[in-house]
């Protein structure tokens, strides 16, 4: 029976949260983002040499991309400018174009990357370098320095 109470409660906390983000766009693009990064963690341990290849990590993290991509340049609203601890710089809103040109260019990096034959960590490091490219330059130039 408790078991059963905590279980309920672990759902309805997620789905508060989630609910709140759907109406906070920046709670949601930090959410995504989180998401993105947790799954490029262990990808760049791959390309370290640190961890074993693991493709399914790959995948993973390659599908997070994909499906983030065509969601946040939406998360973005000029009433997110400011608020929720965000660490998006002014500049975005000022370089509407350019910005949301870099998802674009990642999108399709990610696609790339998705079509190459990622089979060990030679082939990863061929493939995967873009797509943290593009990542890169989107931080250097619109996210706060920490």
């Amino acid at each position: 029976m408790m078991r059963n109470i905590l279980v309920l409660a672990a759902i309805l906390l997620a789905s508060a949260t989630s609910l709140s983000a759907a109406n906070d766009p920046i709670a949601e693009r930090k959410e995504i983002l989180k998401g993105i990064g947790e799954a490029t963690k262990p990808v760049v341990g791959m390309m370290r040499g640190e961890v074993p290849f693991d493709r399914a990590k790959v995948n993973a993290a390659l599908t997070s991309y994909a499906n983030a991509v065509p969601k946040l340049p939406a998360l973005f609203p000029d009433d997110s400018k400011t608020g929720g601890k965000t660490e998006a710089l002014p500049r975005i809103w000022d370089e509407k174009a350019k910005f949301e040109a870099l998802f674009t260019k990642l999108g399709e990096d990610v696609k790339i990357a998705q079509a190459e034959a990622i089979t060990d960590v030679a082939s990863l490091k061929a493939a995967f370098p873009k797509v943290l490219k593009d990542c890169k330059a989107c931080h250097d130039d619109y996210r706060e320095k920490k």
